[in-house]
Order: C-alpha cells, then structure tokens, then sequence
C-alpha cells in the first residue's frame, strides 16, 4: 500500500481536506504544515489567531468558539476545526516528521519548495525516493473541498499503477487534463 503524506501551510484546512476525503476511502495517509506556527483567520485581517505545532485542534476549537462563536462559524473556523478533531488529534509540522512517504502532496507552490529544500537538507541518507507532488489549491473552504476530491482521484490513479514509478509522467498528464485549474508540479526527492 502507497503512504501517503498531505501538506499545507498550518495543517488546517487543504492538508485536512485531503487527509479527510483519503482516510475515509482507506488511504494509509498523514498530513503535515511547513509553517513556523499555526495561522488562522482572526477578527481582523491584520489579527489573526496563532498557535504553536502540537496544539490541540479541541482546544483551538472551544477558544474560538469562546471567543467570538458567531465570527468563526460564520467564517467557517469552527465546522473546519471540528472536522479535523475528529481525524487526529493536533497539526503537526513536517519538518518534525521522521516518516518517510512514498507520495508526497503539497497544496501550494511554496510548501512544495519547502518539503523538497528540507528533504534536500536531510542528507539523503536511506537513498529512499519519493515523489513529491504539487496541486495548487487556494486556501478557502470551497476550494479545499474540491482540492480535496482532486488529490483523492490523484490518489486513485497513482493506486491503480502496478509501478509508480514508470507510470507517473502519465497520471500527472492524466490529472492535469482532467483538473486543469489545479496546477501541478512534480520532482523526485529522496530520503
């Protein structure tokens, strides 16, 4: 069974997105951020709410709902952080991740940089590749959803190849044809 890791900045919304749609079709899959700190929308744009990696995603829920409860359902917040308590326990930070993943999907261009910069600085010392695959996904409910399907149909075309590896220039030019709004980039990077 491929592993799979979902990637985003903060580990919240497109990550969770797709950890969600692929946890429930049976994916073995886990979902990292690449930011310093969690970043959500707060009540101004200049104000938003930061936590640390690692805090839990119940406890983030009841302080925002304690804070303003009408604010972050109106936005989305709370139905967000509600559906990630219930997929794990708190957003994790990929650069403290120590698993390996055979497919790597990043939701923004530079979360892809990140990964592959980080991988690079690992040292490459089990010489275990992986691909690393970018679907540009804008950071909003409605478009996570459907990043969300996207990577899953991604997901299933990489799990319908007998050898990842020879097929994978023809399911990325398959999905490319098939979701022409989610740009996708894609490199071989190696643990």
């Amino acid at each position: 069974m491929v592993k799979y890791a979902v990637i985003c900045a903060s580990n919240q919304n497109r990550s969770m997105e797709a950890h969600n749609v692929l946890s429930k079709k049976g994916f073995n899959v886990h979902s990292y951020g690449t930011g310093t700190m969690v970043r959500l929308p707060g009540p101004a744009i200049d104000k938003p709410n930061i936590y640390p990696f690692g805090t839990p995603y119940d406890s983030v829920y009841q302080e925002l709902k304690g804070k303003d409860p009408q604010l972050y359902t109106q936005n989305g917040l709370l139905s967000m952080l509600d559906r990630n308590r219930k997929i794990k326990d708190a957003p994790q930070r990929w650069a403290d991740s120590v698993d390996m993943y055979d497919v790597i999907i990043t939701c923004e261009e530079r979360c892809f940089d990140s990964v592959f910069e980080d991988l690079a600085n690992r040292g490459e010392e089990s010489s275990k590749s992986t691909h690393l695959i970018n679907v540009d996904i804008k950071d909003n409910h409605e478009d996570a959803l459907l990043g969300g399907r996207a990577i899953l149909q991604l997901a299933q075309m990489i799990e319908a190849s007998k050898d990842i590896d020879n097929d994978i220039q023809t399911i990325i030019e398959k999905f490319a044809e098939r979701y022409p709004t989610h740009p996708i980039l894609h490199t071989i990077a190696y643990y």
